[in-house]
Parts: structure tokens; C-alpha cells; sequence
């Protein structure tokens, strides 16, 4: 993110503007909006324009320096370079931002696309790459917001002191949360804004008697690590969470999702290095949750594979405490769609195993003769430092060097890597992996052109 999204009080604020054309007006009908006091100078002023004043002061020549004076907003949009690099060095050495209207890289700021809802307002931006994109989002938005989001909004603000009779946190966004979902807009449906006044005065009377809410614990499967991976319950759950508790694997993308008032906290385990001890991870969502917070403990992949979830649950019903599991796509499903694979195939394997590499025991024995087996598919979790071990173990029971192997790290992230390797070849290409890694034996990548050699890997 190179420019950093603010909303800026502009009330009273003195703002130039130079350039009279059709430029200047496209950010004159975006300022109007504002209680700024704004300044057109320029030699040729549009008729369009002079019918602004007297809420827009018009000066009939070039910008000058003594037009400048507190100025907070400078825009050059005269659409000649000269002059405008001219108003923007004038604009500078007053000590405003700067706008060179089509200029990115002479500008303090940019101006983004508007849905206006006031006081709810969305600005849309592209960095400058893309306006025609920043366009149709804002068209979407404006089919989307009702008009009536507006006076929701201006009414709910004005009833902010009174909501604060409830204690903050969950109580007091359940109460807004209904207001805005339900009451709000069913109330301006019925009667406008005096009927929404009095469902606002009702409303607060519910929940004033409601009983403090319960804390709570969700296991929360995030996925493999696209957000868009995650199911829909999940980024519901996510996203009213008072506190999150994630795993290392947890992708930051999808940390975005929560929301910026929770408390996010680490617990990440990291196989041969750094982790969090287990019995920390059920203190913390014992505290939190005995708090009457709602808890999210969020586990990369599936929640139930290999996510010591019994553990968990089991200290969660020691302490009295609720839970519930919402399940999601595991790593080896999502490993197996990146090489174009079926897990189970009707003549290659009737069954399909997922094993985990080591145990809090250190390498995790396994049925290596099941494992070994012709044709048996199996996903091997957290196995790049126990490859050498798995190979040798599958080769003493039988299996055949040339079996397939396809290695995928940072399964349907943007920087996922898919390995094409044999038994015999395992540990050499696990060794070259840095991410996660789902190894995936008795399966070899059909998107070939996506696979990466040993000697390209060590290249």
C-alpha cells in the first residue's frame, strides 16, 4: 500500500484549486461536498464554475503565492504540465498537499472514487493503476447501499451517548448490530425517520435487560490459506470475534478478515523450533472466554486434522466453557487440486491415508506396509525434515523407488510451489522447501508445466 487511506476534516478548511476548465470542476463537485472553503484561480473560468459562487471564491487569474496563505489542499488542474508543476511547487513551499490532477508521482495524495451515503462514506481506490476498476466497484457499491443508510447512520450517531448505558463490547455491538441489521431499516421502511427514533428507544430498552452473554469458543477452520478457501460460516464467525487465537499457519490475508477492535493473539507451534506450549493455548481461551468474550480459535487447515483439537475441547468442557467446531478445506485436499488430482480413484486406491510425519514422540511410526502398498495414495503432514525417514521406512517395506511424489508448499497461496519428485528423489526435494509442505505420495502433477525439477530447484 503505497497510499494510505485517511479521512481529512476539511471543515473550514481553505482549499485552491487552480485550473477553471472541466478538470477543476471534476474535483469541485467531490469539495462541494465538504465544508471547506474553496479557492478556483485561474486566467479562463467556465461559466459552469462562476455559477458556484458565492459558495465557491473565484479569482480571475493564475495562482499566485499570496493565494496560498493556510491553504491545507492544493490542486493543480490547469491540464498544462508547466503550469501545474508551477502551482505545485507554490502549493509545497506554502506547506499544503498537493493534487496534480493525472500526475501520481507529483502528488501528495490522491483524490478516490465516492459512494456517498453521509455521514457514511466509501472511498475506492487503485493507486492510481486502475480508475476504470475504481469506477465499477463504486457502481456496485451504489446499487448495493440503500439510500436510507444515510439518515440510519445520522440518527444512530446522534444516539451514541444514549447506547453507552450498555457495557462495551459484545453487548453494546449486538444492540447496533440489530439496530442497523433489523430495527433500523424495517423502522424507515414503516414510518422514516421519526418511526426509526422510537425504535431506537425501544430497542435500548430490550437489551438493557438482556443477561450478559455467555463466552464462548469457536474452532474456526481457516483453510489452507486463500481466504476465498474459507467457508462462509467461518468468515461470519471471524469477523464478530472478540479475540482470536491462530496457529503459525494462519495467513495474514486472513487475520485481515477480523475485525480491527479484537485482540489477535499467536499461538503458533513451529515443528524442531519455537512454540507455544499447549497448556498456554487453554489458559488463554479459558481467560478470554470466562471473560464473556467470543473466543475464535483459528487453525490453519481443517480444525480437526491434526489440529490437537480433543485436547482443546476437553479443556474447554473441564472449565464449563461452550464450543463449537466449524469444519473447512484441508491442506491435502487443496494440495491435490493445485496438481490436478483426484485423492481416490476408482482402480488406483479404495482408500486414502493422512499421517502426520512426528508426534510429540518424534517421528510417527506408520502402517508402512499399507503405505507401501501399489497403488495407495497417501498425504504426509509436516514431513519435509522426516522425508529421508519416510523414504527409507517405504523402501523396507517394499515400495518402488519410481513412486510418484508431488511435494506442494504454500498449498493455494500466491506463492504455492509444486515439486515433481519420485520415492528415490524425496528427500533432496523436500530439503530445497522453505513453507509448508503437503507431501503427497502414489500421486504425480498433471499441470507439468507448474512443477519444478531437482536441478531447477537447485538452481
Amino acid at each position: 500500500m503505497q497510499h494510505f487511506p485517511i479521512f481529512l476534516d476539511l471543515a473550514r478548511a481553505h482549499v485552491v484549486i487552480g485550473g477553471g476548465g472541466e478538470t477543476a470542476l471534476a474535483k469541485l463537485r467531490l469539495l462541494l461536498k465538504t465544508q471547506a472553503n474553496i479557492t478556483v484561480c485561474a486566467a479562463h473560468i467556465e461559466p459552469e464554475i462562476k455559477a458556484l459562487a458565492p459558495r465557491v471564491t473565484l479569482v480571475n487569474r493564475p495562482v499566485l503565492a499570496c493565494d496560498l496563505g493556510g491553504a491545507r489542499l492544493v490542486y493543480a488542474a490547469t491540464g498544462d504540465a508547466g503550469e501545474d508543476a508551477r502551482i505545485a511547487r507554490l502549493g509545497h513551499d506554502a506547506g499544503a498537499l498537493v493534487n496534480v490532477v493525472d500526475n501520481l508521482d507529483a502528488s501528495d495524495f490522491i483524490t478516490p472514487a465516492i459512494v456517498d451515503r453521509d455521514p457514511v462514506v466509501v472511498a475506492i481506490g487503485t493507486e492510481g493503476a486502475a480508475p476504470v476498476l475504481a469506477r465499477k466497484i463504486k457502481a456496485q457499491l451504489e446499487n448495493t447501499l440503500p439510500a436510507s443508510l444515510g439518515p440510519l447512520a445520522r440518527i444512530g450517531k446522534a444516539f451514541r451517548k444514549m447506547a453507552d448505558a450498555l457495557p462495551q463490547g459484545a453487548r453494546r455491538r449486538a444492540f447496533w448490530a440489530a439496530y442497523y441489521n433489523e430495527a433500523g431499516p424495517r423502522a424507515y421502511a414503516q414510518g422514516g425517520e421519526h418511526s426509526v427514533s422510537q425504535a431506537l428507544d425501544k430497542l435500548l430498552a430490550q437489551h438493557l435487560v438482556q443477561p450478559a452473554p455467555q463466552g464462548h469458543v469457536d474452532f474456526v477452520s481457516a483453510g489452507p490459506g486463500d481466504p476465498e478457501l474459507m467457508t462462509l460460516k467461518a468468515r461470519k464467525l471471524l469477523d464478530r470475534a472478540d479475540v482470536v487465537i491462530h496457529d503459525r499457519l494462519v495467513t495474514p490475508e486472513i487475520l485481515e478478515l477480523a475485525r480491527r477492535e479484537a485482540l489477535i493473539i499467536s499461538v503458533g507451534k513451529q515443528g524442531f523450533g519455537p512454540s507455544t506450549p499447549q497448556p498456554d493455548i487453554h489458559d488463554l481461551m479459558i481467560e478470554h472466554a470466562g471473560q464473556g468474550a467470543h473466543v475464535v480459535r483459528l487453525k490453519g487447515g481443517d480444525a480437526s486434522v491434526f489440529g490437537r483439537l480433543d485436547e482443546e475441547t476437553e479443556a474447554l468442557d473441564s472449565a464449563g466453557i461452550t464450543w463449537q467446531v466449524v469444519p473447512g478445506v484441508t491442506s491435502a485436499s487443496s494440495a491435490a487440486a493445485s496438481i490436478g488430482q483426484s485423492l481416490t480413484s476408482r482402480g488406483r486406491n479404495r482408500s486414502l491415508r493422512l499421517v502426520t510425519a512426528h508426534d510429540m514422540k518424534g517421528y510417527a511410526d506408520q502402517d508402512w506396509a499399507g503405505l507401501a502398498a501399489p497403488g495407495a495414495v497417501t498425504a504426509i503432514y509436516m514431513g519435509k525434515r522426516a522425508a529421508r525417514f519416510v523414504q527409507g521406512r517405504l523402501l523396507m517395506h517394499g515400495a518402488a523407488p519410481d513412486t510418484p511424489v508431488a511435494l506442494v508448499e504454500n498449498a493455494s497461496r500466491p506463492d504455492q510451489q509444486i515439486v515433481s519428485a519420485t520415492l528415490a528423489s524425496l528427500p533432496q526435494m523436500a530439503a530445497q522447501l522453505e513453507g509448508p509442505a503437503v507431501i503427497l505420495l502414489g500421486l504425480a502433477p498433471r499441470q507439468v508445466h507448474q512443477t519444478l525439477s531437482l536441478q531447477e530447484l537447485a538452481q
